[in-house]
């Protein structure tokens, strides 16, 4: 969804890739449930407390911004979703993920148990609804799935996971858990000549709105 015009409230609303999925099942089964609010395009550093005109015109440069219209691309758009904390918030949550890039071998595992920081008066803590993972290429992982969650929307997301081994064809995925298990491909042609391949994984508090986004490196043997 994308405002087409920043000085008539004109709204561009469009269906999401898995969305049009459903749709497409003609079945009569599909419904719009959820939607999200965010501010990619807005630059919050150009808002002028010292503007020679007053107040009014503190935030003229952001209110004059281009805005973006709507495309059911997800690791492009909606990166930054607004987000409702509690009253009396004093600290912005951040992710830990215990790490700041991911480097694996043909093959290996790992799993990430994400915590946010600065989150409901604790030093860190886990959220309730868990935390969503996009990897932007899934060809990468043999496995790649959450756990911990049981919603249907996790139970949707974790059993629609779906790697491919086409070259030149990039497929990101997201899943929700409270934990993401990892496994490298041990696929050599996805390497082609190179001796490494690459992804990034970006993941989102699905309370708190916080979000992390870490490279991926998997190394051939």
């Amino acid at each position: 969804m994308g405002y087409l015009n920043n000085q008539v409230v004109t709204i561009d609303a469009i269906l999401t890739t898995k969305g049009r999925e459903l749709l497409a099942k003609n079945d009569g089964s599909f419904q719009i449930t959820q939607f999200a609010l965010a501010d990619d395009e807005i630059d919050y550093t150009l808002y002028n407390p010292t503007h020679p005109s007053g107040s009014a015109f503190y935030g003229e440069a952001i209110e004059s911004m281009p805005l973006l219209e709507a495309f059911p691309q997800e690791t492009q758009i909606m990166k930054y979703k607004l987000a409702t904390l509690p009253r009396g918030t004093a600290k912005i949550p951040v992710l830990n993920l215990g790490y700041s890039s991911i480097s694996l071998q043909q093959g290996a595992s790992l799993s990430i148990t994400p915590q946010t920081l600065n989150y409901l008066g604790s030093a860190q803590s886990y959220e309730t609804s868990g935390y969503s993972a996009t990897i932007s290429d899934v060809r990468l992982m043999s496995t790649f799935n959450g756990v911990g969650i049981n919603t249907t929307a996790a139970t949707t997301a974790n059993a629609n996971v779906t790697s491919t081994t086409t070259l030149g064809t990039n497929v990101s995925t997201t899943i929700i858990g409270t934990q993401f298990n990892l496994r490298a491909t041990t696929i050599n042609t996805l390497f082609g000549s190179n001796t490494q391949i690459s992804a990034t994984l970006t993941v989102v508090g699905l309370d708190s709105g916080a979000r992390l986004t870490i490279p991926i490196t998997i190394n051939k043997v």
